[in-house]
C-alpha cells in the first residue's frame, strides 16, 4: 500500500458510521452481508448506508458482489492488512517482525 492509498483509507475510516461498517463486515467474515442487513445493523436509511458503502468501496476497504437481487458487501482483507502493514513498516527500525510478538516486547521497553 502506498501513501495515497493509506490516506484514502484513513480518510474513509475517519467517519464513525464507516468505521462501524468496516468492523461489522470484518466480523461477518468472507461471506459478507447484504446491504439491507448492513443498514439494519447500523440503524440507518438505505440511502445513507449506500453512500457510506460506496465511499468505503472507492477507498478499497470493502468489496461488493451481486447475488440474485442483493448486493453483498464484504471486508477487503488484503487492503485492511496492507493498511496495518503500512503503519508498521518501519516498526522498531527493522529490529523485529511486526506480525510477531517479539515486536511488542521490543517496543514496550
Amino acid at each position: 500500500m502506498n501513501e495515497l492509498q493509506a490516506l484514502a483509507a484513513f480518510g474513509s475510516l475517519s467517519q464513525e458510521t464507516r468505521l462501524r461498517i468496516v468492523r461489522l463486515l470484518v466480523t461477518a467474515g468472507p461471506d459478507g452481508m447484504a446491504a439491507g442487513a448492513v443498514g439494519d445493523a447500523m440503524g440507518a436509511s438505505s440511502s445513507k448506508i449506500s453512500f457510506h458503502l460506496s465511499h468505503l468501496e472507492r477507498a478499497g476497504l470493502i468489496r461488493s458482489r451481486r447475488e440474485a437481487r442483493s448486493i453483498i458487501y464484504s471486508a477487503a482483507y488484503p487492503a485492511l492488512s496492507g493498511l496495518i502493514e503500512f503503519l508498521m513498516k518501519d516498526c522498531c527500525q527493522g529490529r523485529c517482525d511486526p506480525a510477531g510478538n517479539a515486536c511488542a516486547e521490543t517496543c514496550e521497553a
